[in-house]
């Protein structure tokens, strides 16, 4: 529900009293000594009206935006960034998140605004009169935007917007996402009627939309109205084999509604979204103590989380199911190596849409090892060896892994979930989890001897023999099976006697 209307003046005064406010007026006193008039349009207005904080703090000035950027960004202390060139936006960057994005309007304001995207976005108010706190502050609204806010309602201001920049299709989805609006019936038949054109959009612009949406609760249920309005198989084309693809019995849905379902199993477990196939006694018995809420909070990259990339490497999971897909004489089908093949599938998806190495790297190890916590144990619980291999070949993704491990179970079983079966798996993840806090040295044992140790104590010549014998320390290390630097020495002794290492 939006928030009581307040009046103009209302609202802009509590602008101006916050930081935002306060750069404002550095830049209004530029701005006015160059002879420069400036607008507050976009986002800004429209948050500042719904009573919302906004990172997103666009100005509309009568000159080149690019050199009064560059120019605004040196008298402020700031840097300059250009950020498109071809429709002449300039960024302004203080500290560490303070953003100023400058575009120019040629003739009137009004003109403008006709070129924005929605309705919403498409209102303005003169900054000189907000500065000056005047009385007769005036909203410039040619579209009705207004009246939109207090509907709820994402609208296009003419019908070839999508045709002038195609990143808005994504960003319709996402600002309705964020704002918990609803998409025009009109503008719904729009996007999907040029859908298609979200393909010729670069992968930085696609990259930005999608994490935005991915930030948002119930992240799924986004992902799903993106495939209604077609966007979806265009971003990721290899989805579109995944529909239709037959599971297990064991599987409630078909492969690509198992991966949406997936995605919205992660927003459940980490607390940002519901799961309308079970109660909250199924929540309940996923451990969630602080250092793990902290841990997917973390920042990945500039614009990602490890809580949004868990939701992009669960929504991919599955991606190679359908060239990997099997159906043996029995007729039980199976995916021998779709989990490492996804991977590396996924790896290819995102260099595509610009991920950074680091998020990709994230994602794909993820999606290799994310059916490694059931493969762990049996019937016990793992063994420290076993918890020691997990974490060494999955990194600091080991604990994500856990948790898509969980949203992969829901999201298999649906409305069928065995809650014995549940309570395991729930089982194990906490132990482990617990192992990797409590006993930091099953993860990370601490170094008993090294390479150097091993040439002259025992004569060993350096090469690939070096480090196979090192890691089998720090396995038994891990074990529990030696704690000294002493015992590692007859550990190694007693291998190479029996040349069993």
């Amino acid at each position: 529900m939006n928030p009581p209307e307040a009046s103009l003046k209302e609202a802009f005064i509590r602008l101006m009293e916050s930081p935002t406010g306060e750069v404002l007026v550095r830049v209004e006193d530029f701005l006015t000594a160059q002879g420069i008039e400036a607008y507050l349009v976009g986002g800004l207005v429209r948050d500042v009206l719904l009573g919302r904080e906004t990172a997103d703090t666009d100005l509309a000035v009568s000159a080149d935006a690019l050199d009064v950027a560059a120019k605004v960004a040196l008298a402020l202390g700031g840097r300059y960034v250009l950020l498109d060139r071809e429709n002449g936006i300039g960024r302004v960057v203080l500290g560490d998140k303070t953003c100023l994005d400058l575009s120019t309007f040629d003739e009137d304001i009004e003109k403008d605004l006709a070129r924005r995207d929605f309705t919403i976005n498409a209102m303005a108010v003169n900054l000189h009169r907000i500065i000056k706190g005047t009385a007769d502050i005036e909203l410039i609204d040619p579209f009705k935007g207004r009246e939109d806010l207090r509907r709820g309602v994402i609208r296009t201001v003419s019908e070839n917007v999508f045709a002038a920049d195609a990143a808005r299709l994504l960003r319709a989805v996402r600002i309705a996402a964020e704002l918990g609006f609803k998409i025009d019936g009109l503008t719904e038949i729009l996007i999907q009627h040029d859908a298609h054109l979200i393909a010729a959009v670069a992968g930085e612009r696609v990259r930005e939309e999608l994490l935005r949406i991915l930030a948002v609760a119930d992240g799924g249920q986004s992902l799903s109205y993106l495939d209604k309005l077609g966007l979806l198989t265009i971003i990721f084309p290899e989805l579109a084999a995944t529909k239709g693809v037959e599971q297990p019995q064991e599987h409630h849905w078909h492969v690509f509604e198992h991966s949406l379902k997936t995605v919205a199993a992660v927003d459940f477990l980490l607390r940002q979204g519901k799961w309308e196939y079970a109660g909250e006694d199924v929540l309940d018995a996923v451990p969630w103590p602080a250092v793990v809420e902290q841990h997917f909070a973390e920042e990945v990259s500039h614009g990602s989380t490890r809580r949004s990339l868990l939701k992009l490497a669960g929504l991919l999971h599955d991606i190679a199911k359908p060239q990997t897909k099997a159906v043996e004489a029995d007729g039980k089908i199976r995916f021998l190596g779709h989990a490492p093949d996804g991977a590396t599938v996924v790896a290819g998806m995102l260099e595509r849409l610009r991920f950074s190495a680091k998020e990709i790297k994230l994602v794909e190890t993820e999606i290799k090892h994310h059916m490694r916590p059931t493969q762990m144990t049996q019937v016990e619980l793992p063994t420290r060896r076993a918890i020691y291999r997990y974490f060494r070949d999955t990194g600091d993704a080991g604990i994500d892994i856990l948790y898509l491990s969980l949203a992969d179970h829901l999201a298999a079983r649906g409305p069928g979930l065995v809650p014995d079966g549940w309570r395991e798996h729930t089982r194990v993840v906490e132990y482990v989890l617990v192992q990797r806090f409590e006993q930091e040295s099953i993860a990370h044992p601490p170094k008993l001897v090294d390479g150097n140790d091993l040439i002259a104590v025992f004569g060993l010549i350096p090469g690939a023999e070096l480090g196979r014998i090192l890691e089998a320390v720090r396995e038994a290390q891990a074990a529990g099976e030696i704690n000294t630097r002493d015992e590692a020495l007859e550990y190694i002794k007693r291998a190479i006697l029996k040349n069993s290492v």
